[in-house]
């Protein structure tokens, strides 16, 4: 259980405007809740239908006394515009509109209520007022609609609560030359995100003061458990069970005014050597546990892994797009198996900080052999590069995307969806072979034509739709996803 994102508590407000029947509204609203409550979704129902500003007033405090922390307002027939969209103003938490579609069309005299024509005036409203809000696809329809667009918006509500009260913590400085690291922090504070930036020695100071600390048994015991006997190393337990507790720590002291954290930390070159071992393992349990640490102080990195974890309500990981799967490779194991091209696939790679749950049965705590190779001596066996979390990402759905700042300070987004092919990798790290349609053009001419970095975040399903949602509610204009042959990149060659 994820234990570093929001609760969404649900109010349902109806509308009615002031010439229409008001028991029409209120019977919509009521239906809208029962439905909801079949589907399980906890929401407050309030009593105050609002059809002037007092009643808009009276209602919002009616649900902020019941603690509702992101709101639906329901047209149940047309709507008065300025009390409807007043509520958001008003509302702290995020707020979506619907409205209900008539019924019977034995019932259109005294039972039609125009809300597919308040809709629009309601949207004008908003937009007059520089209020956001969020407004589902075909955003009218019958009780059991509503419900389903509810259900799609908690996910979307959950982030934008989440992103508003989080800080990212790190320690650094960012890597030389990794400028997918490098990216201006203006486009967190403009998202309301908070930040945190650190030495790599307040770190490692603060590590020093854990040691011996008296939970660090039960910790190395948890370990031990979670990876099995023989996949991991017993020596070096002790030493990542105190890098565990001094980020949990660190976290809740430097939280702040802030309810959620995450971490962007720098893993290398001088982690391993200076702290005994490689933090990848304890970054995969953090992560496991709802608080994202991504690797080389990729701040917009663990803000990408925060949002997919929010949508999800389940872990996610950070990976290199790293490397093309051989031409051998893809004969043996995909080709004909599998709906891909050759340039539809390709490798995720990072060097262990995917969760445990997520990768293959043969997953052990093994080392940094790159690493290795540049600060042990040659042909020895490894010592502080040991830590990494390594074995095959297990066959699933993803969704891959990343929000990203630009060098001008501009925002944007990518997000593709696709999978995780059930073939094995024959290679090293936290790796799997990742088939996303159309990702050879997706790669040429948005990733390399953008200047995205190599790093990119996983969610474990499909959830390309709810991240697309979100990042529109958050103001993002350019957000890119993988295009159909159909439909031509502007970059792309027009001839053939």
């Amino acid at each position: 259980m994820l234990t570093n994102i929001p609760e969404v508590k649900l109010g349902l407000i109806a509308v009615s405007r002031d010439c229409f029947i008001i028991s029409l509204s209120e019977k919509r609203r009521a239906a809208v809740a029962d439905a909801c409550g079949k589907r399980g979704i906890d929401i407050f129902e309030c009593k105050t239908t609002v059809e002037n500003e007092r009643d808009m007033l009276k209602a919002v405090d009616e649900v902020n006394a019941a603690g509702c922390n992101a709101l639906v307002v329901f047209l149940g027939n047309f709507g008065p515009e300025t009390p409807e969209t007043l509520i958001a103003q008003r509302f702290a938490g995020p707020v979506m509109y619907a409205a209900a579609a008539e019924e019977s069309g034995d019932d259109l005299i005294g039972g039609r209520g125009d809300a597919f024509c308040g809709m629009l005036n309601c949207s004008y409203n908003l937009g007059m007022r520089h209020l956001k809000a969020y407004i589902p696809p075909y955003p009218v329809g019958t009780s059991e609609d509503a419900a389903q667009m509810i259900s799609e918006f908690i996910p979307i509500a959950r982030t934008l609560i989440g992103l508003s009260e989080l800080k990212i913590i790190t320690f650094g400085p960012r890597p030389q030359d990794f400028f997918a690291c490098n990216a201006p922090i203006k486009g967190l504070y403009e998202l309301g995100i908070e930040v945190e930036e650190n030495s790599e020695l307040d770190l490692l100071v603060s590590y020093k003061a854990h040691a011996n600390d008296p939970r660090i048994p039960d910790i190395c015991e948890e370990m031990a458990k979670e990876m099995g006997e023989g996949k991991y190393y017993a020596d070096i337990n002790a030493r990542m069970a105190q890098l565990e507790i001094t980020l949990l720590d660190w976290a809740e002291k430097h939280k702040g005014s802030r309810k959620y954290v995450a971490f962007a930390d720098k893993c290398w070159p001088a982690f391993p050597e200076a702290f005994g071992f490689e933090p990848c393992y304890v970054n995969s349990r953090l992560v496991a546990r709802g608080i994202p640490v991504s690797c080389e102080v990729d701040i917009y990195g663990a803000v990408s892994e925060y949002i997919g974890m929010c949508i999800t309500g389940d872990t996610v990981t950070l990976l290199d797009i790293n490397n093309s799967v051989p031409a051998d490779l893809f004969k043996q194991d995909i080709e004909g198996k599998f709906p891909y091209t050759l340039t539809d696939t390709f490798m995720g790679f990072h060097c262990g900080n995917t969760p445990a749950c997520k990768l293959c049965a043969d997953r052990a705590v093994k080392y940094q052999l790159i690493q290795h190779r540049l600060l042990e001596p040659k042909d020895s066996e490894p010592d502080f590069t040991r830590g990494t979390l390594e074995g095959d990402i297990a066959a699933s759905d993803i969704t891959f995307y990343r929000l990203q700042c630009d060098s001008d300070g501009v925002l944007r987004a990518y997000v593709a969806e696709g999978e995780v092919l059930p073939v094995q990798t024959r290679s090293f790290g936290g790796i799997g072979i990742f088939a996303i349609p159309e990702m050879g053009r997706f790669y040429r001419h948005i990733l390399i034509q953008k200047r995205y970095p190599h790093h990119g975040a996983v969610a474990f399903t499909h959830c390309g739709n709810l991240i697309f949602e979100t990042l529109k509610m958050l103001g993002i204009e350019d957000i890119a996803y993988n295009q159909p042959k159909e439909l031509p990149y502007p970059t792309e060659r027009p001839f053939k």
